[in-house]
């Protein structure tokens, strides 16, 4: 008898947990994007100020604090400052990265110059940007789905399944962050009962429309037509520790679901609203870390898992915990910028 042994290389995570906060914060600052977009159009005068005009301070909050973040982490996940000015000195079209190196900037300079705008009190300009930031806003989705989606050698990744669940589930991390938010504005822009109970609706078709997309992914694999589908059984089939990921995140998202849909008559409790909301970010949050972290410790080839070791230092809970405190001081900013300048409040 012959006995053959194979030897699997353990290899280095491409893509650090840098990746996994950048496209949480960019789901989160497209969903903004165009929820401002939205709300702009909104009756915004005298007592019949609309629903959506309601939303407008929260709304653009978030765009300012999420899109101002996103790019700090794209940098920080490109490891060395040559690698990101390749990308323009080397311009390759054919790229998703190369594009999204000049998709990114425009947005990012979209989105603060409509959150200016607002604190300026431009409600007209506001709608002339709009259609820019919109068109802008579906470059940055169809980009990021598209660059994990491009991935061949991942089947779990290699479907159009991925860019429309990270655009739900980074849309519905924007209504959760919405409920934590609101309530950092000053008084007079904050959202009140009716549009909290808008944006709660908002959540659950958001959540509907994740739920028609998992079962549709699923039914697609039971037909035979989704090799990422077949990836997902055999991992959890084959890997304990998949196993208990994939039923704790389809546990936990059935709990998010849940709260969404008995919260209607909870909306004014503050404490119900900021654990709400934390639970739709935390979700999305999850979700990512799954589908970069945890996939890349299944070999491309062979047989093994690699779990993943996260590290105290920058690459790893450091790194998190910074863009954490970059948000939060992105937050105190904006919050002490509008009790500094009260007159913005006025005009809301």
């Amino acid at each position: 008898m012959q006995i053959i042994e194979l030897l699997t290389p353990a290899y280095e995570a491409a893509w650090l947990p840098w990746a996994v906060q950048y496209f949480f914060l960019v789901g989160i600052a497209t969903g903004a994007a165009l929820l401002t977009s939205a709300c702009v159009f909104g009756p915004g005068h005298g007592a019949q100020v609309g629903l959506r005009q309601r939303l407008l301070p929260t709304a653009v909050l978030l765009l300012a604090v999420s899109a101002a973040s996103a790019p700090v982490a794209l940098l920080a996940d490109l490891h060395q400052p040559a690698r990101f000015w390749h990308f323009y000195a080397h311009l390759t079209p054919w790229s998703w990265m190369s594009l999204g190196a000049v998709l990114m900037p425009v947005f990012v300079l979209l989105s603060l110059l409509m959150c200016a705008l607002w604190w300026l009190g431009q409600a007209r300009w506001m709608r002339w940007l709009a259609p820019l930031l919109i068109v802008s806003t579906l470059s940055i989705v169809v980009y990021t789905g598209a660059e994990v989606m491009a991935v061949r050698s991942r089947p779990l990744w290699n479907t159009l399944w991925v860019p429309i669940n990270l655009a739900l589930s980074g849309w519905l991390a924007t209504v959760g962050m919405g409920f934590v938010l609101y309530r950092f504005l000053p008084r007079p822009l904050q959202p009140d009962a009716q549009a909290l109970q808008a944006l709660r609706n908002l959540g659950l078709w958001l959540a509907t429309g994740l739920v028609i997309s998992a079962l549709t992914w699923a039914l697609a694999g039971i037909a035979g037509h989704s090799p990422s589908f077949d990836m997902a059984v055999r991992l959890f089939r084959e890997f304990p520790v998949w196993r208990l990921s994939m039923l704790g995140s389809a546990l936990f998202g059935a709990a998010v679901v849940g709260a969404l849909l008995r919260g209607e008559r909870r909306l004014h409790a503050k404490g119900y609203t900021l654990v709400l909301g934390a639970g739709l970010a935390a979700s999305a949050w999850a979700f990512r870390w799954a589908l970069f972290m945890g996939v890349q410790g299944v070999p491309k080839f062979g047989a093994g898992l690699y779990l993943y070791h996260m590290p105290l230092g920058g690459d790893g809970l450091l790194g998190m915990v910074g863009v954490a405190g970059l948000c939060v001081a992105l937050v105190t900013l904006a919050t002490w910028a509008l009790e500094l300048f009260p007159q913005r409040q006025a005009t809301a």
